[in-house]
């Protein structure tokens, strides 16, 4: 009997995952553990493996398809065997099964790691897999550039050009370099969906953003006296982050509407605040959710916000890692960025977008003095709330930083 190929579900709140690419066609002999194909789901690419030898005889979905979880994606088993030309409905899918294969992915996507054939671990993000795969690349002779050694997307690329390099004329290259003017590349993945999220998000809801400037003097003060004693704690060091997002998420504990989420024409007010931090990765962006943010301190702030950006740099946050979040915070402090807009990551209701911190002439009790200043912009969907309730949050984050003694208290 032939062996159903489910879209995994791997945590309790997934509901779709999206196709990447398959890695078998139809009638091509399939051994148990081989991987089938890439799906894309939150963000996180995930390979899905077959759990039987066979033959894969179907394939319902191609890439970009987005496909509910539990649905079946195509079948594997003894060939010439006859499926439907059609997948079944998800009410017809054999839920035994689909619980034991539930199982085996949510474990699949906490590995996250090959196996070389000595036995040793080889990390790898699942990116730098597939391109390894496309491209004929022997992940075992790269080091990887990541923490630990993991080898990341860049390191394939390198290893790609490196070879392509050795093997053409240098007269080639130059005449190549000069004809091409430029590339392309198609929007899919983690692209596509980031671009389809966004433009959602900006022709939905009515963007409404407010600015203002908070005085990090005192910041400053506070993270050079706290910073070594939490350096010696953690292993980790105070940055100016994990302090933003403290004024923050006590800010968010004092204004429950700003703490809300449209759901189905219902404001949703949050009782707990979930603070998602943008993190920069090389095929996009992600936003990992430090959940109870307003409960913990700087040094447990610190210790949650670097390990879940590592797991982001590195290819390796699970789904759960990225749900659930009431706020988001987008800091762009360390590039030259004075102020900038950001896009609301709903079903959220509001984004504060934080730039650089910079000197400048300020007037301090009828002085011109200078001042490390920093600029806040929060951008709120206006059919959840209105201007006051945004500006005076916005207001208080500014004193907290400002007088950031109080959040020590």
């Amino acid at each position: 009997m032939a062996t159903a190929v489910f879209m995994p579900k791997l945590s309790m709140t997934m509901e779709t995952g999206t196709v990447i690419q398959w890695f078998k066609q139809e009638g091509d002999p399939v051994r148990e553990g081989d991987v089938l194909l890439e799906v894309l789901t939150d963000k996180i690419n995930i390979e899905v493996e077959s759990y039987t030898t066979g033959t894969l005889l179907k394939i319902y979905y191609g890439p970009d398809e987005v496909v509910p979880v539990n649905q079946v994606i195509g079948y594997v088993g003894a060939a010439g065997e006859v499926v439907a030309d059609a997948p079944p409905s998800l009410e017809a899918a054999d839920t035994q099964q689909v619980g034991e294969k539930q199982e085996e992915h949510e474990e699949t996507a906490r590995k996250m790691e090959e196996t070389q054939s000595d036995g040793a671990k080889l990390r790898a993000t699942p990116v730098a897999r597939r391109i390894a795969r496309e491209n004929d690349v022997d992940l075992r002779q790269l080091k990887g550039s990541g923490p630990n050694g993991r080898i990341q997307k860049g390191d394939v690329e390198h290893a790609i050009s490196a070879r392509k390099g050795q093997s053409q004329p240098a007269v080639s290259q130059a005449f190549e370099t000069v004809a091409s003017s430029s590339t392309s590349s198609k929007l899919e993945g983690m692209r596509k969906v980031i671009a389809q999220r966004m433009t959602q998000s900006a022709f939905t809801a009515p963007h409404v953003t407010l600015t203002t400037e908070a005085d990090m003097t005192r910041v400053q003060e506070v993270r050079a006296t706290l910073l070594p004693s939490i350096e010696k704690t953690t292993g980790q060091r105070l940055s100016y982050t994990e302090m933003i997002m403290k004024a923050v998420a006590a800010a968010l504990a004092r204004h429950p509407k700003v703490n809300a989420s449209l759901q189905d024409e219902t404001i949703v007010y949050h009782d707990s605040v979930h603070v998602g931090l943008a993190v920069a990765v090389s095929d996009g962006l992600l936003v990992p959710v430090v959940k109870h943010a307003d409960r913990k301190g700087l040094a447990e702030l610190t210790t949650d916000t670097k390990r879940l950006a590592g797991l982001a740099r590195e290819g390796r946050l699970l789904p759960d890692d990225m749900r659930g979040g009431t706020f988001t915070i987008s800091n762009l402090g360390m590039y030259a960025i004075d102020a900038f807009t950001p896009i609301i990551n709903q079903p959220e209701s509001a984004i504060l977008g934080v730039g650089r911190i910079h000197e400048k002439p300020v007037g301090v009790d009828g002085q011109i003095v200078l001042r490390p200043m920093m600029s806040l912009s929060l951008s709120f969907d206006h059919r959840v709330m209105d201007g006051a309730p945004a500006a005076a949050f916005l207001q208080d984050v500014k004193e907290y930083l400002e007088a950031p003694y109080h959040l020590l208290a």
